[in-house]
């Protein structure tokens, strides 16, 4: 593959905007497909690939080319460069570097390996903060979170089993294969642009991380009963839950947010879901007309995102120890306010992406001890590391 210059110059722009902007990665790679229409599938894969593996190792690559960490105005292109003659050089033809150059930068890369913050590319308040909850299982944990993510997808079983999904996606030369321990859940080798597949199109799947997928099933939803989605976005966990329940009963999806909603609303017609009703959170009013009324409740909180910084890298460049305090203290609004929208006898599944205690577990036992209605049926931490996946966490607590 040559390497044009307008391939290097749209990665430049989309990680000037993420890094300097503090814009979302995906929205930035989006935007920048939909401006540059010409560019043909190899081309956007290396930049999708390209934007997202130098914002993953954002710091390792500053202190490689400068010796030291990014200022502003540095040089993104160097950067990008250093880049690939380190991981991608043998992919490209006429790349001007020579051995003695490529040798050099991994030299250098390997002496500040040595250095955790430094070669996992986190800010020194994140690695810290992620020692002082976890230990030593930080160093595991971080080393996973800093690989690239697997493409995994859900089944719908409204409509095709498992095995018929792979059977369609093979007719669009899609290979997947189901994932052991998971019921609904695939994993997609190539990269391909899945949003355009027929099979997508029909709502016969969604892509949800495995890990993700734990969440649902969790909750134990069963057919006819009425289940709150108190912090829908725009709603994987929804759509699941009414595949579970065979598009039965009634599940009322909140968030503050209208847009997300609308987007919950395209696709749980894509999925040919009946059985969901979308409601804006506008005041407080919106929850109090809800008040012992759920079956089960989901609390899928926000959270720092430390579970899926391998799908999401440019988070931990946004995320602040102010901000992490901020969701603390949100979520633990959240878990006083919001579950008295269950009834009694009911569930309560309170799930983060995160894996800092802090934000779980911690969580869990600070609302049980002013909580006396409810008691904790069941709590799991899923590991990035263990399990491959995404870093989860999920509590199930009954309203006595």
């Amino acid at each position: 593959m040559k390497l044009h210059n307008n391939l290097l110059v749209t990665a430049e722009k989309c990680i000037d905007q993420i890094m300097n902007g503090g814009k979302l990665a995906s929205l930035v790679i989006r935007d920048a497909f939909f401006a540059n229409k010409k560019l043909g599938s190899r081309d956007r894969k290396f930049v999708a690939e390209t934007v997202y593996d130098v914002v993953r190792n954002f710091r390792l690559l500053c202190n490689v080319s400068f010796d030291r960490d990014y200022a502003s105005g540095d040089p993104l292109r160097e950067i990008i460069m250093n880049y690939i003659y380190l991981y991608k050089a043998d992919g490209f033809d006429g790349l001007n570097a020579g051995q003695e150059t490529v040798t050099a930068l991994k030299a250098k890369s390997e002496k500040y390996k040595c250095v955790r913050p430094v070669r996992e590319s986190l800010p020194d308040w994140l690695d810290k903060r992620g020692e002082q909850e976890l230990g030593a299982e930080w160093d595991i944990e971080i080393a996973k979170l800093n690989e690239q993510a697997r493409l995994v997808i859900r089944t719908n079983t409204l409509k095709l089993s498992r095995e018929l999904l792979i059977a369609e996606l093979k007719k669009e030369e899609i290979s997947a294969d189901p994932v052991a321990g998971y019921a609904d859940a695939c994993i997609v080798d190539q990269r391909k642009n899945l949003y355009q597949s027929i099979a997508f199109k029909n709502g016969l799947f969604e892509v949800q991380d495995a890990s993700s997928q734990l969440v649902a099933p969790f909750l134990k939803p069963e057919k006819n009963l009425r289940v709150i989605d108190a912090c829908a976005g725009a709603g994987g966990k929804s759509l699941h839950i009414a595949a579970l329940m065979k598009n039965t009963g009634k599940i009322i999806s909140l968030d503050v947010d209208e847009w997300k909603l609308k987007e919950l609303q395209r696709r749980a017609k894509r999925n040919g879901i009946a059985n969901i009703e979308t409601r804006l959170i506008e005041s407080g009013k919106t929850v109090k007309r809800l008040e012992n009324s759920a079956d089960r409740l989901l609390l899928d909180v926000p959270c720092s995102g430390s579970g899926v910084l391998r799908r999401n890298p440019d988070a931990k460049w946004r995320l602040t120890e102010e901000e992490l305090t901020r969701l603390i203290t949100l979520q633990q609004d959240l878990l006083g306010r919001y579950t008295r929208m269950l009834k009694g006898g009911g569930l309560l599944v309170y799930a983060t992406c995160s894996i800092f205690p802090s934000e779980n577990e911690m969580q869990v036992e600070k609302f049980l001890s002013t909580n006396k209605d409810f008691t904790l049926e069941e709590q799991i931490r899923i590991s990035p590391q263990k399990s491959g996946f995404d870093g989860f966490f999920i509590a199930r607590m009954r309203k006595i």
